[in-house]
């Protein structure tokens, strides 16, 4: 046999979601663009011969515990702590139950290859648990708590020191640390102390066979659209994500362009200790005069997702941190320019001028001048469209997966990485 024949070194995967089910859908609660990258990811793995164990944690009694989600991808549900839903920050309290539950699941369920965890809860289990295993371990973060305090200061109350600290251990103890763009592995680096050479940039990707153009007409007849123009805001319903920006953007809109037949869909549930939920929002609305303009739609199944954001003008991301805004990407799959804050990973996923454009602030009437000059040029907003859909061909999950594959056989070939391997980890 040829050595390009040999099979790969990794065929099984631990992968680790304590706070939130990969199988939930996002927008609402703790669920979000890591819950579908996860699961894409453990899709597109599966077709390249890789099975993924899918762990979480039990938030609700009768959960059972072993789910088979389609072939080479599992969900298992583990007991730590209530059987009901515990506040993300309140969920340390829960991770060395959580260990113990792994530890004996693994045992039954394994052997793996390796441990791939996600944010810093996982991450703290992962990196004892992988030494039990005696198996290199992978970590990603999704968001950083230095980063968000330094976005979110006297908006939102910080995240707690518990999950610092937590970050730098997790850090300090990961085989290789992946990020989705140069920013965070900036931030590690400076932040957190992270060595650079453990750090592995992969893109996240798309559905590139769920989020298309379409035909628009028909999107906007399923939306109930009834503006000329419809934009879309569509994630958590939280300060971090400025859900309430998106509102008063309209309000600007319409006090200075009276002119410009134009509605707000809102797409997304309540997430954290301040969301900003429908109820918050509709009396925004009034305030800002337009609560005829603005409609509100429950966290929507990916299909149905794409659809929105087909049958949308514009997707308005006015958020204060991201580390990639997974949604901003598959807007532009469905041909939509999108218009977003010039932060975090929002930054690599939009190309600015070019498939939508990037505001160096937050100010609504600085966002509405830019939203009524993109309606005001139909031009322009249709070069942007077919920008944004060639942007977006690059980006499938297939090419996440491949990468990460990459990734995850640089860590288990006889010999790699031996002394990142050999490192001492501690509690």
């Amino acid at each position: 046999m040829e050595v390009r024949d040999l099979p790969p070194p990794v065929r099984r995967v631990a992968v680790l979601s304590i706070h939130s089910s990969p199988a939930a859908p996002p927008g609402g609660g703790d669920s979000g663009g890591m819950n579908v990258y996860i699961r894409s990811v453990a899709h597109e793995l599966a077709a390249l011969g890789v099975e993924s164990d899918l762990y979480t944690r039990a938030d609700q009694a009768g959960l059972p515990p072993v789910v088979d989600l389609e072939p080479g991808v599992r969900l298992l549900h583990l007991r730590a702590g209530p059987e009901d839903a515990v506040p993300k920050n309140d969920l340390h309290g829960y991770l060395a139950a959580f260990l113990c539950s792994l530890a004996h699941a693994g045992d039954e369920h394994g052997p793996y290859d390796l441990v791939h965890s996600h944010y810093w809860l996982s991450g703290w289990v992962a990196r004892v648990v992988s030494q039990r295993w005696r198996v290199p371990f992978v970590h990603s973060f999704h968001t950083l708590g230095k980063v968000k305090n330094a976005a979110t200061a006297g908006v939102e109350s910080p995240e707690p020191h518990w999950r610092l600290l937590g970050e730098e251990r997790v850090t300090a103890a990961a085989d290789r640390l992946v990020v989705p763009t140069p920013v965070e592995a900036r931030q590690l680096v400076d932040l957190y102390g992270a060595v650079p050479s453990r750090i592995e940039v992969v893109g996240p990707g798309v559905d590139r066979g769920r989020f298309t153009p379409g035909d628009r007409r028909a999107a906007r007849e399923a939306v109930g659209a009834r503006a000329r123009h419809l934009l879309v805001y569509a994630g958590r319903l939280q300060p971090l994500k400025g859900p309430d920006v998106a509102v008063r953007i309209l309000g600007e809109l319409r006090r200075r362009r009276p002119d410009l037949d134009v509605e707000l869909l809102v797409v997304g549930g309540p997430s954290g200790p301040m969301a900003s939920g429908p109820g918050g929002l509709a009396k925004l609305a009034r305030a800002e005069g337009v609560p005829d303009r603005v409609r509100f739609l429950t966290p929507q199944p990916q299909d149905r997702l794409a659809q929105v954001l087909r049958a949308a003008d514009l997707l308005l991301v006015p958020s204060r941190s991201e580390s990639f805004g997974l949604i901003a990407l598959e807007a532009q799959a469905c041909g939509t320019p999108v218009v977003a804050t010039r932060v975090g990973g929002l930054s690599h996923a939009i190309g600015d001028g070019t498939t939508g454009v990037l505001m160096p602030s937050r100010d609504p009437a600085d966002w509405a001048t830019a939203v009524a000059g993109l309606l005001d040029h139909p031009r322009r907003l249709a070069a942007m469209r077919l920008a944004a859909e060639r942007f977006s061909r690059g980006h499938g999950w297939d090419l996440t997966a491949a990468a990460l594959l990459g990734v995850y056989q640089d860590l288990v070939l006889p010999g790699a990485d031996e002394a990142g391997q050999m490192l001492e980890r501690t509690c």
